[in-house]
This record gives C-alpha cells, structure tokens and sequence, in this order.
C-alpha cells in the first residue's frame, strides 16, 4: 500500500539527507534547487503555504530538518520570490494546488523587505562609489607628488 501512495508524488534525493557537517549552507542550496524541480510551487515562486515544511517533511522524512530549514529562508527571503508576495492573493501547496490567502500583514512584509534590501544596495553601491572615487584621488595624489620628486632630483642632481 504504501508504494501506491508515494508513487504519485516526487521524492527528493535522500543522499541530501545525512547532510554533510560541514557544509549546511551548500547543501541548502542543493536541496532548493531540487525543490524548485520537483515542486512547481517552488519552481515558480508562488507564495508558499504556511506550514509547507510539514508537507515536505511528511514526504520526505529522510530530511534534515536544518538543511531544509536554511533551504527554505533562502527561498522565501530571495528577490523573485518577495517580488511575488507582494502582489500574491493565495498560498500554494508542494503541487500548485491553492491553499489559503496572502494576508496584508505578509504582502506588506514582502513590501517592506524589498525596500530595505533595495535601499542597502544603493548605499552600499553609493559607498563603494565615494571609495573608488577616494582611491582614485590618492592614486593620482601619488602619482603628482612622483612626478614633483622626479622634477626636483632631476633639477639638483644637474647642478651637482
């Protein structure tokens, strides 16, 4: 009976399973990208059911549960995917089937989120700008004052 059960769902490699000690975020990634091929809820970036780690576990009990832990924060929290939240209506289960609605509290979450992260960006990008700029001036600086000290060796080494 139970093969009659499972056949129709996808499975997800169990070599993630044991997960490498060492390398938690890497094998994290692994196991999303394995999700977004398995799953269409992942592999489109539909808003995820609330609970979705339970359904996965429930499939796939061999995963560790840190790994899909990490797996799942790096989905949720990825550009494409908060992009999609804010303007989603319904949740979706592993198989695309709709399950509950997108909350106000969660579309503005996703709003938020993207805000804050664009606004870093840009200070970032302004702040590596002023740095490049400022190295840039110490770069031409020393090149100057080279130049000036090769001038001044040049004109007092002829009178020596």
């Amino acid at each position: 009976m139970t093969s009659s059960t499972t056949s129709n769902t996808p499975e997800v490699t169990p070599a993630i399973a044991p997960a490498v000690k060492s390398a938690p975020a890497q094998n994290a990634r692994i196991l999303l990208k394995e999700l977004q091929e398995k799953f269409p809820a992942f592999g489109e970036y539909m808003p995820l059911a609330i609970g979705i780690d339970k359904q996965l576990i429930a499939r796939c009990p061999e995963l560790n549960r840190k790994v899909l832990r990490m797996a799942l924060g790096m989905h949720v929290n990825s550009l494409r995917y908060l992009k999609g939240m804010e303007k989603a209506t319904v949740r979706f289960d592993l198989d695309g089937k709709t399950t509950d609605e997108v909350t106000d509290v969660h579309r503005t979450h996703a709003s938020e989120t993207l805000r804050e992260r664009f606004k870093k960006n840009a200070e970032h990008r302004k702040l590596q700008r002023v740095a490049e700029e400022a190295a840039r001036l110490a770069e031409e600086e020393a090149r100057q004052r080279t130049e000036k000290l090769n001038q001044l060796t040049a004109k007092f080494s002829r009178k020596g």
